[in-house]
């Protein structure tokens, strides 16, 4: 039965016990018989019982377990009368028996002695309930059984000890209350003991399940919570121990009403975490074994209790983990760094890739600026492309792919993809490596450059228009800038996009892709040479007047 359905009553146990005596059944209607017919069409069994009629009984009631009769014509057996229909009675055999090996039982009880039963409740009436123990009924008061009304005990199991026994009566009184009432003292005798002061007492785990374990302590069993059976946090208690082990452990709470003893063995052993800051400090390297993975990282295990956790991004210097099990194992020893004690939140972060060499650094010390490497493209962004070099990315800029500005790394270059580039930076401290694909190829600005010089003509179309001047667009994509003083007669309000200008080259510098024109350099040169131009045909002139003027006055 369980606690909860116990129902205490305030009841005179002597009045109920003295109850029971007055209604139990007499044994003047335990009698012999002597059988005078078996009727196995009818099933039934005629008996002499020595009175006026013969008595009835079931024939099922004399045969074994094997269905095979047990008694021939002229046996004499035990019966009980059970009852009179007219005058004939009714008989039991099954019954007789039961009153025989009840008054045996009775007649070979020890007073001295203590008799705990165990039987299933067949019967209830007013008074309380019979008790069947392997055949022998016992009587249980209603006010020693500790069973609510609230429910039906019939077919129910139960455990109780015998508190009284009259022989000349043939009756058997059995208590669950008094069993019950002992073992709740002795419950509380070891709780006592195992609260008092904390005692660390010694237990055998009884049964494992997923939220924890059964201990017995000195005959009571109590549950260690998988929270409390270590330091590191909440365990899965079958990966530590099995069924039989031994075990310190300490008792933390009792519940009284439903009798629930809470353990916890992490109680019964130092915290690791007290003095930690004396045993770790953030730098230390410390030989750890990976206890559990996830996908997000990895527990690890320092020994005495302590477990700290190894992030996904610190098992490697590769950026691009999947998943920790392609680095490590579960069982395999890693030397890691502590990097982080938070004595406040019991937590302890490691990384093992700062024990590794930086690949950066290594990438470093086989590669300089200017070589040129090729790898592939391992992601497409929207400022530009990563190229893996071995362990190490690259980034390619968008402006870095080519001197063609319209291209970029989406509509030019795909994951996967495989370029040549060149190494126009590294930052060890950063850890960064910047890459070109344009510079492995001559700049439009270079071939215009060596077709071009300054003072150069050019004409081109406006691409566009800023504060500070007039971009133009030359030929093969190289553009050029018009400042505003340098407009000459044009305005910048009336100019407009697409609109044709010619000027004259004042500035080129290939290696900084820079041009300059000038409108106003170009109106001075052709008013300069118009201006020669005339005096040219004035000296001319002059010339020819002179020769008339020399030959009319030699005429």
């Amino acid at each position: 039965m369980k606690f909860e359905d116990i129902e205490m009553e305030d009841v005179d146990f002597e009045a109920m016990l003295e109850e029971s005596f007055k209604k139990s059944d007499s044994d003047s209607d335990l009698i012999d018989g002597v059988i005078v017919r078996i009727d196995e069409d009818d099933n039934q069994v005629v008996v002499d019982i020595g009175r006026k009629n013969e008595a009835f009984m079931s024939l099922e009631q004399i045969k074994d377990e094997d269905g095979n009769i047990m008694f021939e014509v002229g046996d004499t057996i035990p019966v009980v009368i059970t009852g009179f229909r007219g005058e004939r009675a009714n008989i039991s055999y099954e019954l007789a028996e039961k009153r025989v090996a009840l008054a045996e039982f009775i007649e070979e009880y020890n007073d001295d002695e203590e008799y705990i039963i165990e039987g299933v409740i067949t019967k209830k009436n007013k008074g309380g309930f019979v008790v069947d123990v392997s055949g022998l009924e016992f009587f249980m008061p209603k006010t020693l059984s500790y069973i609510s009304p609230k429910i039906n005990p019939i077919g129910k199991k139960v455990k109780a000890l015998i508190v009284k026994v009259d022989k000349e009566k043939k009756s058997v009184i059995v208590s669950r209350k008094e069993l019950i009432d002992r073992e709740r003292a002795e419950t509380q005798e070891i709780v006592d003991k195992l609260l008092k002061n904390n005692a660390i007492v010694r237990g055998v785990i009884k049964k494992i399940t997923t939220y924890g374990m059964f201990v017995d302590v000195g005959g009571m069993d109590g549950l260690v919570h998988y929270s409390q059976i270590s330091h590191k946090g909440p365990v899965n208690p079958a990966k530590y121990y099995k069924e039989g082990d031994e075990v310190n452990v300490t008792a933390i709470d009792y519940d009284k009403k439903k009798r629930h003893l809470s353990l916890s063995i992490k109680d019964a052993t130092v915290d690791p975490w007290k003095d930690i800051d004396e045993t770790l400090k953030i730098g230390d390297t410390v030989t750890v074994t990976v206890s559990n993975i996830e996908p997000y990282g990895a527990f690890v295990d320092l020994g005495d209790e302590l477990e700290a956790f190894l992030h996904v991004s610190e098992i490697s210097w590769d950026k691009n983990v999947k998943h920790p099990k392609d680095y490590i194992k579960i069982g395999e020893e890693l030397d890691v760094e502590i990097i982080e004690i938070d004595k406040a939140q019991r937590r302890l972060r490691v990384s093992r890739k700062t024990l590794l060499p930086k690949p950066i650094d290594i990438f470093a010390s086989e590669h300089k600026v200017g070589d040129v490497v090729t790898g592939k493209i391992s992601s497409i962004t929207d400022f530009g492309a990563f190229v893996k070099l071995g362990s190490v990315e690259g980034l390619l800029h968008n402006q870095e792919i080519s001197w063609d500005k319209s291209k970029n790394a989406k509509n030019s270059l795909k994951k996967g993809q495989e370029v040549t580039v060149k190494i126009i930076k590294i930052d060890r401290e950063n850890g960064k490596i910047s890459l070109s694909k344009k510079a492995l190829e001559e700049s439009p600005i270079t071939i215009f450059a060596k077709n071009h010089k300054v003072g150069d003509i050019v004409e081109g179309k406006v691409k566009d228009k800023k504060d500070f001047g007039i971009f133009l667009s030359l030929e093969d994509g190289v553009d050029a800038l018009l400042r505003l003083e340098d407009l000459g007669p044009l305005k910048a309000d009336k100019i407009e996009k697409g609109q044709n200008i010619r000027a004259i080259i004042t500035f080129i510098d290939a290696k900084s892709d820079r041009i300059r024109v000038s409108v106003s350099r170009l109106v001075r040169r052709e008013e300069r040479e118009a201006l020669e131009r005339l005096n040219r045909e004035q000296d001319n002139s002059m010339t020819f007047g002179d020769i008339l003027k020399a030959q009319l006055k030699r005429r």
